[in-house]
This record gives structure tokens, C-alpha cells and sequence, in this order.
């Protein structure tokens, strides 16, 4: 009797581990074939006229490096002149801190003009971050940066919540075990993102459409979805200067930013 027990326990265990196993590696399969040949990197992310940041932890009101890889790689598409603006997009209330006012601070102190950064503090998760894009902030052409196999998912929900996305695979200068925990959270992830999109939810938190994001893509618009090269050259200067107006060169440096 013991032994028929057992090997009935065995066989659901293993049906079990078998069904686990299939939805796993069936939405990771479809994610896959979303996003095939939409996932760059830096260097030969397309244009578009907004770059998505996701949220990650941060911590007193730094980004951690993942986080901060991220920011890099949007800093580096917009120095480019490769888009227009930036939509930072995680939560303001999280756990670690307030990510939306570390990732504008990041992007601000990289000389990002504040004008085209946007934020929304209510993208909770990948799913809510590119519906919310669509939905509140108009969005119908982007790229988004994340790592690894976030970028991939991350491409195939804003796809699905109707944004044109193409994902930047972002750097990071993060530990062994860091990479191998987000790794195995991403696999766990992907079985996630099929029952949202098969739920078709509407995000945590549904706001108000805004034309913030409009108004800082304005010309891309105005020169129908391209922008003309122009060269800004952009002064940094000592913060131990009391005024940046009017200081001369001595304890500042300068750099050329390409945007077209």
C-alpha cells in the first residue's frame, strides 16, 4: 500500500514539475519571438522620440547599479540625439525610496535638460510601466531600457499594451550573484507577464491621460518623427561656485552633445 502511494506522490510531483516547466519555458518562448531582432545595444539603438527608463531599488536617494546602468544607457541614447525625452517610470513609493526622484536627480546631475524627463510614480511592475506609457502618457513609439531578459520582456508588454518598442540592453556593474538572483527572477517573471496580458488588467493605478510627455517630444513631432543634428556644447561647473551664471572657465569643463 506504502509503495502505490509512493509512486502515485512520484507521479504527481512529477507532472507537476513537467506543467511548471512548460509554462515556463512557453512564455519564455513567446517572449522570445515578441521581441526577436528588437533588442539593441546602445550603440545601435534606433531613434525614437522617448526612452523609457524602468524603475529598480535605490538607495538613500541613489540609484543602485542597476538602476544606474540604466540611466547610463538612456543618457548615452539621448546624447546621441537618438530621442527626445525621457520617461522615467517606477515607483515613488517603493521600498528602497522614492525612484522617480533619484532617477530624475541622476539624469539631471548627467545634464539631461529637465524639460525633457517626465516622470510617472505609479509604474509598479514592467506590465504597469507600459500601459500606464500608452494609456496616461500617450506613448505609441519608444525604446526602453533594462538588462538581460528584463529588456526582452519588457519589449513584448509594451508591444502588447500597443507601443512601436524596440529594448536597449543597458550595462551593469553589478556582482556575480546579483546577475544570477536577477536572472532567476526573470525566468520566474515570464509566466507572470502571459497571465497579465491574458487578463488584459488595467494597471494598479489608472490616471488621467497628460500631455507632459507631448510637450517634451515637441520636436519630434514638429519635424515628423525625425529631428534635425545640432550641436549644444554644455558647461559643468564646480559646485563650490556660488552661482553657475557668469563663472568663468576656471573650474568648469565642457563637452559636446550631438541631437538631431
Amino acid at each position: 500500500m506504502r509503495s502505490t502511494r509512493r509512486r502515485r506522490l512520484v507521479r504527481v510531483l512529477g507532472a507537476a514539475v513537467v506543467g511548471v516547466l512548460a509554462i515556463v519555458l512557453g512564455s519564455a518562448a513567446w517572449i522570445a519571438a515578441v521581441s526577436f531582432g528588437r533588442v539593441h545595444d546602445v550603440a545601435d539603438a534606433p531613434d525614437a522620440p522617448v526612452v523609457i527608463v524602468l524603475g529598480s531599488q535605490v538607495r538613500d536617494g541613489k540609484p543602485m547599479k542597476y538602476l544606474a546602468g540604466r540611466l547610463d544607457a538612456a543618457i548615452a541614447v539621448m546624447e546621441s540625439g537618438r530621442a527626445e525625452a525621457v520617461l522615467v517610470s517606477g515607483d515613488a513609493n517603493g521600498k528602497s525610496g522614492n525612484e522617480i526622484a533619484a532617477m530624475t536627480d541622476y539624469l539631471v546631475d548627467a545634464g539631461i535638460d529637465p524639460a525633457k524627463i517626465v516622470g510617472d510614480d505609479y509604474g509598479l511592475d514592467t506590465y504597469d510601466s507600459c500601459h500606464r506609457a500608452a494609456m496616461t502618457f500617450g506613448v505609441t513609439k519608444a525604446l526602453v531600457v533594462s538588462q538581460g531578459l528584463h529588456v526582452s520582456r519588457a519589449v513584448a508588454l509594451c508591444r502588447d499594451a500597443g507601443i512601436d518598442a524596440d529594448g536597449v540592453n543597458a550595462d551593469c556593474d553589478c556582482n556575480r550573484l546579483a546577475v544570477l538572483r536577477n536572472f532567476g527572477r526573470e525566468w520566474l517573471a515570464r509566466p507572470k507577464a502571459i497571465l497579465d496580458l491574458w487578463s488584459g488588467r488595467e494597471p494598479a493605478v489608472v490616471s488621467e491621460p497628460t500631455n507632459a510627455l507631448t510637450n517634451a517630444t515637441e520636436d519630434w513631432h514638429l519635424q515628423g518623427g525625425g529631428l534635425t543634428w545640432i550641436t549644444i556644447v554644455v558647461v559643468n561647473c564646480d559646485s563650490n561656485y556660488p552661482s553657475k551664471r557668469g563663472v568663468g572657465h576656471e573650474g568648469c569643463h565642457f563637452r559636446k552633445r550631438s541631437h538631431r
